[in-house]
């Protein structure tokens, strides 16, 4: 009787090589390392506050410095000596020098006499120059004269201001303004001079003049736009020059000023004559 035939026991690894199809042997694929954005910048300082010229004698050489600059002018020792911290209105450094703040600004540089300086209507049986103001704004543009006009409401109640600048006004009505009495008048270099060149204004009584050093949205003011800036120091060397020396006048420089700004300014300046 033939032996039934032994079947062997299936091996386990071959089946497996026999079940799993074959492939081809690969290595694995190292995912390349994303590279970290860099790390920023460190935060740049904080800017440096401007230092402001605050005192007389600083302002007074500023006033001086953009007087020779812009009159290609350079004055002698003696010249100089005439020139005092007294032509320059010192104002307070605790208060603001905005445009709300004008009226606060010239109430004391007036002192006791404000309000007969700057509020009241000529007083009967005194004699006074018709349309001689006692405080006069200079600025740069008619905008910019009106928001330093209202600015100085305090004073205008009883006696009204004089608008002096060419937009929207006619000489004229200004002529016929000037022949009353005014404490106070805001306006721009061109328009002021011819007025008191055709006598229509007059200088009797004008005791404080605010230039305005605000800077307009492209950084331009009094003294940088050239056309501006000239007619202020002709209108200043004509009529305000020998007022300023004898004592009879004061000059305000209101707004911040730049002192390092300034100082570029006149570096560049000096070094652009060598």
């Amino acid at each position: 009787m033939a032996k039934p035939q032994k079947h062997s026991k299936p091996n386990g690894r071959n089946n497996n090589n026999n079940l799993k199809p074959k492939t081809k042997s690969s290595k694995k694929l190292k995912k390349p390392k994303q590279k970290l954005p860099p790390p920023p910048p460190p935060p740049l300082p904080p800017p440096a506050a401007p230092e402001l010229l605050t005192t007389a004698s600083q302002q007074l050489q500023f006033f001086i410095q953009q007087y020779q600059s812009a009159n290609g002018i350079q004055l002698s020792s003696l010249e100089l000596e005439s020139f005092t911290d007294a032509c320059v209105v010192k104002l307070s450094e605790s208060i603001p020098q905005d445009v709300s703040n004008l009226s606060e600004h010239m109430k004391a540089s007036f002192g006791s006499s404000w309000k007969e300086a700057l509020c009241k209507k000529q007083l009967p049986g005194k004699s006074c120059e018709p349309g001689s103001p006692s405080l006069l704004t200079i600025s740069l543009s008619a905008l910019r004269s009106l928001e330093l006009f209202r600015g100085l409401k305090t004073f205008t109640k009883e006696c009204p201001a004089a608008k002096l600048f060419a937009k929207h006004l006619k000489i004229e009505e200004q002529v016929s303004c000037l022949k009353n009495h005014v404490n106070v008048a805001c306006g721009t270099p061109s328009r002021i001079k011819k007025l008191i060149d055709m006598e229509a204004m007059g200088l009797s009584r004008l005791s404080v003049v605010v230039l305005d050093m605000h800077t307009d949205v492209k950084g331009f003011s009094l003294f940088s736009i050239p056309q501006i800036r000239d007619e202020f120091w002709e209108l200043y060397t004509t009529h305000f020059h020998q007022r300023l020396l004898d004592g009879s006048l004061r000059i305000c420089l209101y707004g911040t000023i730049d002192a390092n700004n300034f100082r570029r300014r006149m570096k560049g300046k000096s070094e652009a004559d060598k």
